[in-house]
Formats: structure tokens, sequence, C-alpha cells
């Protein structure tokens, strides 16, 4: 995992808020909530990728290194950072900023692998456009 302690340059994949719908019984935001829209992030960056159909096959070494809190901005940095016959695997940041605060500070990430799918669901090559990463 990476260390550093600035967001990614350039736009996010993904920025959201984080609602109070979204929390755990602690009041922080439930840990699966990021996760989906660390892989709504990765699925957009695998769907321009594959120029079509995927789906997600494997997530690795996500770690939660502080808590999300409602009312955070949430912004997802995905990146393409391999790409296989069929598959496809997508290294997502995801960053949060509190509601006043002008300092972001990262809160978890983690690779996300998805496979390119056929009209039948079957695993097809990747049919990947040139410069894409």
């Amino acid at each position: 995992m990476s260390g550093s302690d600035q967001p990614p340059t350039g736009n996010p994949t993904i920025r959201t808020i984080a609602m109070p719908a979204d929390t755990n019984p602690a009041g922080d935001i439930f840990g699966g909530w990021l996760m989906s829209q660390m892989d709504l992030a990765a699925r957009t960056v695998a769907a321009f990728t594959s120029a079509g159909r995927s789906a997600t096959i494997a997530v690795d070494g996500m770690i939660f290194h502080r808590p999300v809190k409602v009312g955070d901005e949430v912004s997802l940095y995905a990146s393409l950072i391999k790409v296989g016959k069929t598959s496809m695997t997508i290294h997502v940041d995801a960053w949060r900023r509190p509601r006043e605060a002008r300092f972001s500070e990262k809160v978890t990430e983690a690779n996300f692998v998805f496979v390119a799918l056929g009209p039948a669901g079957q695993p097809i090559p990747v049919q990947s456009l040139p410069n894409t990463a």
C-alpha cells in the first residue's frame, strides 16, 4: 500500500458525501458502504478498459486506516494497474475530507480485480483501448 499523505493529483473517479443512513452501530460510516463506493469507482475504470461488461472477482489488501464520519466528503481515485487476458486489476484510494476542513486524509485503499464478460456472462478477452491507464 502506498504511503502518500496527499491525495492523488487529478479528479477523483467518484466523489460523494457520507450520510447518516450509512453508519454502523458505533456511529461511524459502515465499512461495507465505503467498500461498495470503491467497487463502483473500480467498475468505472473496468468498463472503460474492457469496453463492455465486467464483474468484480476479488478484492485484495483492504485495510481501514481511519474512520469516515457523517458529512465527510469521500473522494475515490481509481487507476488501472494491470491487464491480463480476461482480467483487470484496478487500485482504488479512498480519502476523506471533514465537512469544513481544508485537508484530506487517506482512509483505505485496495486492489479490485475484474473479469471482462461476454453476453452470456462468460469471461472474454479484455478489449482494452490504447493508453487507457
